[in-house]
């Protein structure tokens, strides 16, 4: 199994990060794509992939940490990206939900990355959260509005994916736009979670091609650890729910994440070491 997204590098595993990979390991995980939010956390990603074989990065500018953006943030993530332990720009996107940055101010940050994802023929890592208020500005409708306009003119286009929606929690129809620009989904510890009532009859209707297993770690713990730090050696929890919802078996969850894994970031679909 592959953690497609966890942010390895954050305080939270300060204490223990080296145990957090030996029991990713353990669990079957074999590789962590370890998703940045500002420059200093693209450095830390990258020192982190550096020091570990299964350890792999993507470097960009979180939207709620784009305030002070500019075509000089833009060299320095060209920059970095060119280590070769770089599989992805992100985590980039749009965020109504906190209000931290204008909305104009990262939809320009947001263009600004997808533009250099192009560039260099990298996938994205989108990051989208709703205001909470039900006739707030649509986060999701933005997002799809700017990756749809995106993925006529990146290259990665012909190769039929173009970037994944991580912890995607949107509706049908937006998953279906998304397919169709090119887009897959990730899914993490909230299809797990007993109350989720909307998400797991929305599961079953997605294509089980076109999702990725992710931790979004230290973030949203799959139950049984709801509430408590997360970590990579939990995609098994996540891949076992998805196999229920679906009415397939994990080995079938896990054979067709890793596929969809290898396409989009040409990591995974070999013998683990050998990507």
């Amino acid at each position: 199994m592959i953690d497609t997204h966890c942010h390895l590098d954050l305080r939270q595993f300060d204490a223990d990060r080296e145990a957090v990979i030996e029991r990713a390991a353990a669990a079957g995980v074999w590789a962590i794509i370890n998703p940045a939010i500002d420059l200093a956390s693209c450095r830390r990603a990258l020192a982190l992939a550096d020091a570990h074989p299964g350890v792999y990065a993507a470097v960009g500018v979180h939207p709620n940490d784009c305030g002070d953006f500019s075509e000089e943030t833009v060299g320095a993530l060209r920059e970095l990206a060119q280590h070769p332990k770089v599989v992805a720009i992100g985590e980039i996107g749009l965020d109504y939900y906190w209000e931290r940055v204008p909305h104009d101010r990262q939809q320009r940050a947001l263009r600004s990355q997808l533009a250099l994802a192009a560039e260099l023929g990298l996938p994205v890592i989108l990051h989208a959260r709703n205001a909470p208020a039900p006739d707030a500005p649509s986060c999701n409708a933005d997002l799809l509005h700017e990756i749809e306009q995106w993925a006529q003119r990146t290259p990665r286009a012909t190769s039929g994916i173009v970037g994944v929606w991580h912890a995607f929690s949107g509706a049908l129809a937006e998953a279906q736009r998304a397919y169709a620009a090119g887009l897959v989904l990730g899914l993490g510890g909230p299809v797990t979670f007993q109350n989720a009532r909307r998400l797991h009859a929305l599961t079953p209707q997605l294509r089980l091609d076109r999702l990725l297993l992710e931790t979004d770690a230290p973030y949203l713990a799959p139950h049984p650890y709801r509430g408590q730090r997360n970590e990579p050696a939990y995609v098994p929890l996540i891949a076992q729910s998805l196999a229920r919802l679906f009415g397939t078996s994990v080995d079938n969850v896990v054979q067709e994440t890793e596929a969809t894994t290898h396409r989009c970031f040409g990591i995974g679909g070999l013998l683990p070491g050998a990507a």
